[in-house]
């Protein structure tokens, strides 16, 4: 699920064919810090996958509109 998100939130798309590897290393540590800083800030593991989940839907929902305007 991990790997699925940084590749969405690097950029590539769900409808196929869109996304580079240098966005998929940005998701990566995009969800490094993400995680590092919540447990330095010692928030609760089961927020941090909230804070997870928004962000895969907010990226995933960029998508779509990107998709859809496309169309």
């Amino acid at each position: 699920m991990d790997a699925i998100a940084a590749c969405v939130v690097g950029g590539v798309s769900f409808t196929g064919g869109i996304g580079k590897i240098s966005g998929v290393v940005v998701g990566v540590f995009i969800f490094t810090a993400l995680t590092y800083s919540l447990t330095i800030l010692g928030i609760d593991t089961n927020l941090q996958f909230v804070f997870s989940g928004i962000i895969i839907l907010v990226a995933v929902t960029l998508d779509c509109l990107k998709y859809v305007q496309k169309k």
